[in-house]
């Protein structure tokens, strides 16, 4: 079976392994002449980012690189980068990286064109509708990690210094009018990355197939990310440029994302505190915390996670079988088991606990959880005592 495909869900997708020379054809189908092509500082070290330059050049193309970011961006990144889009005179954004790199590309395709402050923008009640919507500047997206899927999103994750706090700035309009999804850019991620936005890829799309809100479109597309994920990311984690198991992985990264509009949960309510106070990596924090959140939901999900387990092919169809996949999925990978062994304290528990109730992806939880109950949660997964 060939895995390449142009799609068209939810955004136009040209996926398969070589399609990265396909970038200066796709800048064209924009109207871009002079991109601005947003990456992070370490990506803008290697040939992967060459080569993109070199395409670009090759068509004529006067591409330049902004790579000012952090790990977990803030909003200072984004006003850096539209200030440098600004003085070059571009007419487009390639965001090209993982989800920082997506999120903080998409974020200064918005504001190039806005009035606003960037927190104006805020995923709270009907805030998308001040945004300029002809000043957003086209996007086009090239992943090379399997775990965010932010290259089909419509939205950014920004920290705001200030309030030290995870802010989802959302348009419909930041969803990319383009992604390149070419697995063989993924092929060098290191093995604790691909093991993190792995299982980042993971866990997007079981909260997706746990929440109770009815999508049932997302629901099949979760199920079959999770299957994916079961199927091909160890093979990915052992063997870095097997192209097969890199596609299969950007495939369910991308379904994630896709899926998660059902909703998330209590794992990424929790991930996005600890992310901004203590700047840990998304999908670690994320691998680190699910099965403590899975137990605390057992009364909601059994049922659902049974025929989770029946389609993936466990031998144990039951919750506990699949709580036993992932836990011997986490130490295969060499996820830690505990957010001790990674330097988070526990003192701090009752701020995460509040900030995680006040998350937006605390409204998708299978269950009701108080303020309380994330402290708890916490606590458990720093000390590393799963009930």
């Amino acid at each position: 079976m060939q895995l390449q495909g142009n799609w068209n869900y939810p955004t136009s997708i040209r996926f398969g392994a070589g399609r990265a020379s396909e970038l200066p054809a796709l800048c064209q189908q924009l109207g871009m002449r002079r991109p601005l092509l947003v990456t992070d500082p370490g990506l803008a070290r290697l040939p992967l980012v060459a080569r993109l330059l070199d395409y670009l050049a090759s068509a004529g193309m006067d591409a330049h690189v902004f790579s000012d970011m952090r790990p977990n961006p803030v909003g200072r990144d984004v006003y850096a980068g539209v200030n440098a889009y600004k003085e070059g005179k571009h007419d487009g954004v390639i965001a090209v990286g993982g989800g920082s790199a997506l999120d903080v590309g998409k974020a200064i395709a918005l504001m190039v064109g806005q009035d606003r402050p960037l927190w104006d923008f805020e995923d709270v009640g009907d805030n998308w509708l001040r945004v300029n919507v002809a000043g957003v500047a086209p996007t086009i997206a090239v992943p090379t990690t399997s775990g965010t899927g932010s290259e089909v999103g419509r939205a950014s994750l920004i920290i705001d210094e200030e309030d030290h706090r995870k802010v989802i700035i959302f348009h419909p309009s930041m969803l990319p009018r383009l992604v390149l999804a070419d697995p063989e850019l993924t092929a060098g991620l290191p093995p604790q990355l691909t093991a993190a936005t792995g299982i980042d890829a993971l866990v997007h799309n079981l909260e997706a197939y746990c929440s109770p809100t009815y999508h049932p479109l997302a629901q099949g597309v979760a199920l079959e990310g999770m299957k994916l994920v079961h199927d091909w990311l160890p093979t990915a984690y052992a063997d870095g440029s097997h192209i097969e198991a890199r596609s299969h992985m950007l495939a369910a990264s991308i379904m994630g994302a896709t899926a998660f509009q059902k909703g998330l949960g209590g794992v990424h309510a929790l991930a996005h505190p600890i992310g901004a106070v203590f700047d840990t990596h998304h999908g670690l924090a994320n691998a680190i915390l699910l099965p403590y959140v899975l137990v605390r939901n057992r009364p909601a999900i059994a049922d659902k996670l049974a025929a989770a387990a029946r389609y993936i092919g466990l031998a144990d169809s039951s919750f506990d079988g699949f709580l036993a996949w992932i836990l011997q999925l986490r130490s295969d990978l060499g996820i830690p088991h505990s957010l001790g062994q990674i330097n988070i304290p526990a003192e701090q528990a009752s701020e995460i606990g509040r900030m995680a109730k006040a998350d937006p992806s605390d409204g998708g939880n299978p269950l009701p959880l108080s303020a309380s109950d994330y402290s708890a949660i916490y606590l458990a997964a720093v000390q590393g005592q799963l009930p």
